[in-house]
This record gives C-alpha cells, sequence and structure tokens, in this order.
C-alpha cells in the first residue's frame, strides 16, 4: 500500500479529531486549519485507502468498519510518535537512558555509590551500570567502548594522550582483622610488628600489592612469609573469620566492613605510618562525546571526590 508512505501524523491526527468529535469542522478547529482543507485532505485519505473511512449521518460523521481498524492503527501510530518524543527529550535531558562506568574499588564506593544514588533520584529511568574490576581491566574495556568512562590508575603500556584524564586522589591502604585478632587494640603500630601473622593480599603488581612492598622497604622489614594472594572481597572476609589475618584493603572498604553489617566483628588495625597507594583519575576516550547522563553521573562524581 502506497498511501501508507505518503500518510503523515497530522492526516492520523485529523482522522481521529474527527472520529473523536463527529464533526469535520471541529476537527479543524482543533488542529487549527480550514474546515476545506480538512475536507481535502480527509478526500485524499479516503482516496488512497479506496474506500471511505466515515458515514456521513445526520448526527455527525460516524466511522466505517474500516474506519474503526484505519482509527486502531493510527492511535497506536500516534502513540509511538508522543513516546518517540518523549524518549528522545529524557535522554537529551539525561532522565534516562544507560550509563556504563567501570571503577576500582576505592572510588566506586567513595564516590559512584553515592553519585548515582543522587542521580537516580532525580531521574529514576537511567539505567546505570557500575563494574568494578582491576585497572589493566577498565582501561581495556574502555577502548573497546565498553564504558563510558572509568575511575581507574593509567596502567603501564598505554599512552595517557589518547585520554581525557581528570585529577581524582590517592587512597589509603587499611589494615582489616578480626576482633579477635592479638593486636586490635594496639596502638601506632610497625609493619614489623604484624610480620609473623598471615596476611591476604592483592596479586603481586597490583596497586595496593606495589604500595604494601614499598612501605615495607620503606621500614627495612621484609615481606610478611605466610600470604594469600586474592583480590576477591569475599574470600578475604572468609580468611578473617576463620583466622587472624591480615587483610588489605583500601580505606572506603575498610570503613564499610567496620561499619556496616559486619560491625562488631571486624577491626581496623592503628598503624603509625600510612601507607598511600598511586592517585586514580577519572579517564574517558577523547574522541567520544558523552551522553547527557552519563554527564550528569560525571558531574555528580566529581562532587563526592
Amino acid at each position: 500500500m502506497n498511501f501508507i508512505q505518503r500518510l503523515k501524523p497530522f492526516h492520523l491526527r485529523l482522522i481521529e479529531r474527527i472520529a473523536h468529535t463527529g464533526k469535520l469542522q471541529l476537527a479543524a478547529d482543533a488542529l487549527n486549519v480550514s474546515q476545506p482543507a480538512a475536507s481535502r485532505i480527509l478526500a485524499d485519505v479516503e482516496a488512497s485507502v479506496g474506500t471511505t473511512l466515515f458515514e456521513r449521518t445526520p448526527k455527525g460523521m460516524a466511522p466505517t468498519q474500516i474506519g474503526h481498524a484505519f482509527l486502531r492503527h493510527a492511535r497506536s501510530i500516534l502513540t509511538a510518535y508522543e513516546n518517540l518524543g518523549t524518549d528522545i527529550d529524557a535522554l537529551g535531558k539525561g532522565q534516562s537512558g544507560e550509563v556504563k562506568i567501570g571503577s576500582v574499588t576505592g572510588p566506586a564506593v567513595r564516590c559512584l555509590v553515592p553519585a548515582i544514588l543522587k542521580v537516580k533520584k532525580e531521574s529514576p529511568q537511567l539505567e546505570p551500570t557500575l563494574e568494578v574490576a582491576p585497572s589493566s581491566v577498565l582501561l581495556r574495556a574502555l577502548e573497546q567502548g565498553h564504558f563510558d568512562f572509568v575511575i581507574s590508575r593509567m596502567p603501564s603500556g598505554y599512552d595517557s594522550r589518547a585520554f581525557h584524564m581528570l585529577p581524582a586522589r590517592s587512597e589509603i591502604v587499611s589494615l582489616v582483622v578480626h576482633l579477635s585478632h592479638p593486636l586490635v587494640d594496639s596502638k601506632r603500630l610497625s609493619l614489623n610488628n604484624l610480620c609473623d601473622f598471615e596476611w591476604a593480599i592483592q596479586e603481586r603488581g597490583s596497586p595496593i600489592r606495589t604500595a604494601l612492598e614499598d612501605a615495607f622497604a620503606n621500614e627495612k622489614t621484609s615481606m610478611p612469609a605466610y600470604i594469600t594472594n586474592t583480590s576477591s572481597l569475599l574470600v578475604m572476609l572468609g580468611l578473617l573469620e576463620q583466622s587472624h589475618t591480615i587483610a588489605t584493603v583500601v580505606e572506603e572498604v575498610a570503613n564499610l566492613l567496620t561499619g556496616g553489617a559486619l560491625q562488631g566483628q571486624l577491626r581496623i588495625l592503628n598503624l603509625k605510618t600510612q601507607i598511600r597507594v598511586a592517585p586514580y583519575y577519572i579517564i574517558r576516550q577523547r574522541d567520544r562525546q558523552l551522553s547527557r547522563g552519563a554527564e550528569r553521573v560525571l558531574e555528580e562524581t566529581m562532587r563526592f571526590l
């Protein structure tokens, strides 16, 4: 049916108004056109369909059987147009759509969670995805277009000039233990005091592991002999619950663990010297324009840094 290609939303609105009012003149007035113009449009549509859409009666214009079928589809199409306009408006204002973010653990807890909650409160239809992973995984996924932006460190082998980078902040390493740990109440501990215990530490080459190795070296102390290498928080929690293991996590995660559901079971050891991890950055592709929704999440994230 070639006539379908010639139909415009205005034609559909006119047919819908005629059916609603039963009067051609009232329909024309509602759409701000003259009655003769409305009559010509209706005649053109009926000629294209090949039959009349309305019966002319003394009481007004009533849809024919084909007219009812035409109206059913016309109303569906007009609703789709309206929804399209609403969706485009919402996307343009950042009120809906998807936002995909990757982050290392600390800023995910400190910045992204409160930022997402703030934006979601204002725009419930916005659908954010937050993934936590090591920096090397995040940068590779960012290059592949999987994320709108990431919060991570810049791994070796990447050219920082290929990205748009905003300085964020450094992290502090906390040492978490079970309440039953022998040193739980000790003050100003040195790393030398902790060497003989079991440790759960992130894998070699990770930022926390590197920061910890540097801290032991600065104190002229050897790394602990008894180490379980893991980046899994669940594994660390299991070890903490069943032993005197010392687990290394960033400060934000430590505060969450010791102040949340596990409060009363876990504690943060009191160290004489802070252990700092290399700073992380907000990183996005230089040649990619962010959606308004992603811009809104990024703006709120900056407020929590």
